[in-house]
């Protein structure tokens, strides 16, 4: 009778050891792109019978919200496509995320807003990269010609936003994102304008955006007469010393993306330091997905942000190979329980539901009350993108 109890024991112990056993990250990741192809062909089926339209996020009702691609999100959608193409080598994929990029291109003229290398380098960008179609170059170099008129040189910054009684020449922290397509476009063409535009934009935000413990503002103003700064504030953030948790993120991604773009080592320490804040952060919970601003009210029970997560994972985990072996192990724990924590019931929604959309729980603009939880095409995009850049690392 005690050796069947004793047995019974353990059964019951490897039963529940079994259980609580840590699925290896590969399998969560491979795992989540599989659904991320299934999700992602239910949107493109829906996708197809709005001609001209991009899928934006849900309204009230649940009910998908497009735009147009004049919406500064138009190119994530087409980029998470060609993501998913690298991932499958599905030629349907393929052909959806040709179709739905072609929707863009009109943006490759736009000269009023800074959004353009979102627009066209996700879409195009990564389109150029996995096929080498001829007829990308052209929609790149014009759009990187676009977005290189909007560069002030009184303040040696790209203007962000249009001019208003509030902000003269406002430059957003985002902006730093838009810069890559200019690399690109100074490859490409061997035109230094656009490395110079890009080093110069940089710079003055690295000197001016940022605060001594390396968190930024979200909006800077310039003076357009004598090019100084006019007043540091926020837009979406919880108050103008507060840390908005997306344009954390943004920040640590764009110098992570310029040092690989220039080699430059004051961007590396400027992408380093700005993951230690974030990192060391007393205000990022347990599952490293952050609330909406690190200094949002209400904490531990305000909004999540899981936009910012995804971006952050997937800049850290680039900014992980150009560090010491220490300095990399440290990112990637985080990159990985944050891959983890988005990859769980808690932010990864069921098929078929939350609008075709991956990811749950993001925030737009919370001040402004503006897709507050709710899914966005760009939190999708990250997330994905992470999932490659670690399962690529993982391979080698």
């Amino acid at each position: 009778m005690k050796t069947i109890t004793f047995y019974i024991l353990i059964l019951i112990l490897f039963i529940f050891t079994s259980c609580r056993r840590v699925m290896p990250i590969d399998k969560v990741i491979d795992g989540s792109l599989a659904f991320s192809v299934k999700q992602y062909n239910l949107m493109t089926a829906v996708m197809k019978d709005k001609p001209g339209q991009l899928p934006r996020t849900i309204d009230a009702d649940g009910k998908l919200k497009t735009e147009n691609s004049r919406w500064w999100t138009s190119g994530f959608y087409p980029g998470c496509l060609w993501y998913l193409y690298e991932y499958s080598k599905d030629q349907k994929i393929k052909d959806d995320a040709m179709m739905i990029t072609a929707r863009v291109e009109q943006e490759k003229y736009t000269t009023n807003n800074h959004d353009v290398g979102f627009m066209l380098y996700c879409s195009f960008g990564n389109g150029l990269r996995l096929t080498n179609e001829e007829s990308y170059n052209e929609v790149l170099l014009t759009g990187a010609k676009s977005l290189s008129t909007r560069f002030r040189p009184k303040n040696g910054c790209i203007q962000s936003w249009g001019s208003t009684k509030k902000w003269q020449c406002p430059v957003i922290i985002d902006n730093m994102m838009n810069l890559e397509l200019l690399m690109w476009a100074f490859k490409k063409s061997g035109d230094s304008s656009f490395y110079k535009i890009a080093v110069s934009h940089a710079d003055t935000t690295m000197k001016y955006h940022f605060r001594r413990d390396y968190s930024t503002f979200h909006v800077v103003s310039y003076d357009t007469i004598t090019g100084k700064v006019e007043v540091r504030q926020t837009s979406q953030g919880f108050s103008d010393e507060s840390a908005w948790s997306r344009g954390q993120s943004w920040g640590l991604y764009g110098y992570t993306m310029m040092y690989r773009e220039t080699k430059l080592d004051r961007y590396l320490k400027q992408a380093q330091n700005i993951a230690d804040f974030l990192i060391n952060n007393p205000n990022l919970p347990d599952d490293k997905i952050p609330y909406w601003d690190y200094n949002a009210p209400g904490i531990p029970d305000a909004t999540r942000d899981a936009s910012a997560g995804a971006i952050m994972a997937s800049a850290l985990i680039e900014l992980s190979g150009y560090v010491n072996a220490e300095t990399k192990e440290k990112y990637l724990k985080v990159a990985e329980t944050q891959l983890r924590s988005l990859a769980s019931p808690a932010y990864m929604a069921k098929l078929g539901e939350n609008g075709n959309f991956i990811l749950m729980h993001n925030a737009g603009s919370v001040p402004a009350n503006s897709e507050v939880d709710v899914p966005l095409t760009y939190a999708d995009y990250y997330f994905i993108e992470a999932l490659l850049r670690y399962r690529k690392l993982l391979s080698k």
